[in-house]
């Protein structure tokens, strides 16, 4: 009999890219989601053309309808919970909203899974947020860039948290909370500190998931603004490399319970938000993009870098798709999809 995954924010970007794998790999997938976000209806009846599966519209804000799904799928070996508040501007100016979604609805997650005596594997799309604003770290300018002066490897997982801003303080609650479950309730439970995802699927805003919005701006002719001065550097990781890194931890699952790991492109796969990223899109739209330029944003790290190794010492992960394949993927998804992006 095949097994069985509860997918929180199954109709997200992420979430629908999972589920896809998941049921090609013979899983039942039940999706438990509001359906809030742009673009999650279309998600929805995409992965309803892929194959059977059952559909909850509900919100992880809602704790009885937790415990009424986890009663209902009982043999549920596998929870990913995916949903959340994703914009650190939108916690910034609904604080008490981003902190019910992300921390209070992480919780219910964890107490439906804990309260229903089962142990299924409990997976949390955590945030390099948690790590803050790393002031303290240093960096070192250049004509394009910023770069770490001391982290060759970039940052690992045993860098101290500093929550910055209600996003960073709401996604780092749920972190050591999901972290806690293992160490006191035994359920195994892998937090991924996921770093610049971007990929099919992705229907991007301007104040979250920036590769997908640039790309997404260019080709509707939309303007583009950037926040600080476009040097802030990103290890970006393309989706099929972040949805093989769940199936990695679930794979190895005896080693990966009660683990964090840093999950991005690595020192391999970085880009500079608009110097070195600007060239790259202006090359395959094949013209000049004018943007304009604001303040930097709350919380905002002028570098992030994960340091992966840890990921591939477990699990055997690595990225397999470069930044210049990964970009030009999006991009002619993009052209080849533009009548999904008519709210835009």
């Amino acid at each position: 009999m095949a097994q069985k995954a509860l997918i929180t924010g199954g109709a997200g970007f992420i979430g629908a890219n999972l589920t896809r794998r998941l049921m090609a790999e013979g899983w039942q997938a039940v999706i438990l989601d509001n359906l809030s976000r742009t673009g999650a209806e279309q998600n929805l009846e995409w992965l309803r053309a892929q194959g059977p599966l059952e559909f909850i519209k509900a919100d992880v804000r809602d704790y009885d309808a937790l415990r009424r799904t986890l009663r209902k799928h009982a043999d549920v070996a596998a929870v990913f919970h995916l949903a959340g508040q994703v914009a650190v501007t939108t916690s910034v100016s609904h604080p008490r909203e981003d902190f019910e979604i992300n921390a209070l609805g992480t919780f219910n997650v964890l107490e439906a899974v804990r309260e229903s005596n089962i142990r299924p594997v409990i997976f949390y799309a955590s945030s390099n947020k948690v790590y803050g604003g790393m002031e303290d770290v240093g960096t070192v300018e250049t004509p394009t860039r910023y770069q770490y002066r001391d982290l060759p490897h970039g940052v690992p997982e045993t860098y101290p948290l500093d929550f910055h801003s209600p996003y960073g303080c709401s996604k780092g609650a749920a972190d050591q909370y999901v972290r806690d479950y293992w160490r006191i309730y035994r359920i195994p439970t892998v937090v991924l500190r996921q770093s610049c995802i971007y990929g099919y699927r992705q229907f991007g805003v301007e104040d979250q998931g920036w590769v997908a919005w640039f790309i997404i701006a260019v080709q509707k002719g939309r303007p583009i603004t950037i926040y600080g001065n476009g040097k802030q550097v990103r290890d970006v990781l393309f989706i099929d490399d972040l949805i093989e890194a769940y199936m990695a931890a679930l794979r190895n699952i005896e080693r990966a319970a009660g683990q964090v790991y840093n999950i991005g492109g690595g020192p391999a796969n970085t880009m500079s938000v608009w110097t070195e990223f600007g060239p790259l899109i202006e090359e395959l739209a094949g013209r000049r993009i004018p943007v304009t330029y604001s303040e930097w944003r709350p919380g905002d790290q002028a570098v992030f870098i994960c340091d992966i190794r840890k990921a591939r010492r477990d699990l055997g992960w690595e990225p397999r798709v470069g930044v210049q394949s990964g970009i030009r993927r999006l991009y002619d998804w993009v052209a080849e999809n533009l009548d999904l992006f008519q709210h835009l």
